[in-house]
């Protein structure tokens, strides 16, 4: 009864956290979107204007919820420092600390059965822990010493070098740990990048330049130059990482035989789509950028479909079948779970009776013969046989 209890409450955590996580991650995007949308709509003002004497680059009108507003940036800052400035970091701060909690939760704590798969590697729990929080450190260091660095100053062949340096973390992280925690890894990679943007160069740039003003001084113009290329690299981050955090749903994608690659697609494909909306903003429209993402994203679909498989001479009758599920299967997938760490089924997928098995036939075919990804880390240690028996049934009709 403890056992079952203290399962409960980590479903409990599990949920809040998760919670907590999208809520403050939709504030931190959704700021960050609208500052990118903002800094590329808005258009200088007329020379010789009021507004140009007072050191505004740029300015827009907008109407929202009834309202007008008149949103003006500066060149570099205003005279004089205004009474209340609003900063935004929290958001971001929040959403990493989050999304770390949720990591702990869920893998850190349930290493054995969501990080490790002994047909990919063999390794302890800690082991797999400590390739997960290595990720996160190297991920961040190597990209911070690049944008230091005279590529830095490149944008685009800083973007292509990073997009192979993660394409790369992917490749590793999969020769190690299991498919599904390899992705969600490589975004956390990413959501640590783009977190320690805002922590250790965006928001020490700005108190600087405040600091600057408020000692009667004149800002340095490069400490705004440095956030906004931070910016820019968050703003283009955000597809590819917003695609990891919904992607253990879909193990079509991170249980193929090339799931980097599969990866490594869907993220081009996403900062294909968002680099025609920054181009949008600008005035400019190109349909090449996202017709180019759709089109990749349709190629995936079309290459990790799954491919028929030829009717079996040995049909597995239905005990079999049963027997086989009711072993490898229904420790989680029961209406009170066996398996350690569960306190209810995953996804609310019951194979405890006949109906429920026979009503799940295809997804138990798909999940466990085509794709292979249940069990989880196969944890419960289902063999190559008993999958094709699984298979056969549900080829043969899952009579």
């Amino acid at each position: 009864m403890e056992t079952l209890l203290l399962a409960y409450g980590v479903e409990w955590l599990n949920l809040i956290v998760r919670w907590l996580h999208l809520i403050v991650g939709i504030a931190w995007i959704g700021a960050s979107f609208y500052f990118v949308w903002l800094d590329n709509t808005i258009r200088p003002p007329k020379p010789g204007s009021e507004l140009a004497g007072k050191g505004v680059s740029g300015e827009l009108w907008a109407v929202h919820g009834g309202g007008f507003y008149n949103p003006q940036k500066y060149l570099v800052a205003p005279k004089e420092l205004p009474p209340e400035l609003h900063w935004f970091k929290w958001e971001a701060y929040s959403t990493w600390l989050s999304g770390f909690a949720l990591l702990v939760i869920v893998y850190y704590c349930n290493a054995s059965a969501m990080m490790i798969d002994k047909s990919v590697a063999d390794l302890a729990n800690w082991q797999a822990v400590g390739i997960g929080l290595a990720t996160l450190v190297v991920g961040w260091v190597v990209y911070d010493l690049l944008c230091r660095s005279k590529l830095g100053r490149h944008d685009l062949w800083f973007g292509i070098v990073m997009f192979v340096l993660i394409v790369a973390a992917a490749y590793f992280l999969s020769r190690f740990l299991s498919g599904r925690a390899a992705y969600i890894h490589v975004g956390a990679m990413i959501g640590t990048m783009m977190v320690g943007n805002v922590l250790m160069l965006i928001i020490p740039g700005q108190r600087k330049m405040v600091d600057a003003m408020l000692a009667g001084k004149t800002p340095d113009a490069i400490h705004g130059q440095k956030a906004k290329q931070r910016s820019v690299h968050n703003n283009y981050f955000t597809l590819p990482v917003l695609f990891i955090m919904v992607s253990n749903h879909y193990a079509m994608t991170y249980n193929h035989a090339y799931n980097w690659l599969v990866l490594a697609a869907i993220m081009a494909a996403g900062v294909l789509i968002r680099h025609f909306f920054n181009l949008r903003h600008k005035g400019r429209i190109d349909w090449r950028y996202p017709a180019a993402g759709i089109a990749i994203l349709l190629a995936v679909a079309v290459a990790i479909a799954p491919r028929p498989v030829a009717p079996s001479s040995t049909i597995a009758d239905f005990g079999r079948v049963q027997a086989i599920i009711g072993q490898r299967c229904a420790g989680c997938h029961a209406t009170q779970p066996s398996q350690p760490g569960f306190a209810f089924a995953p996804a609310g997928v019951l194979l405890d009776t006949p109906e429920s098995i026979r009503q799940n036939a295809a997804r138990i075919y798909l999940q466990a013969v085509q794709l292979k990804a249940m069990p989880l880390g196969n944890i419960t240690g289902i063999t190559d046989e008993e999958r094709a028996a699984l298979g056969s049934w549900f080829i043969g009709g899952a009579r």
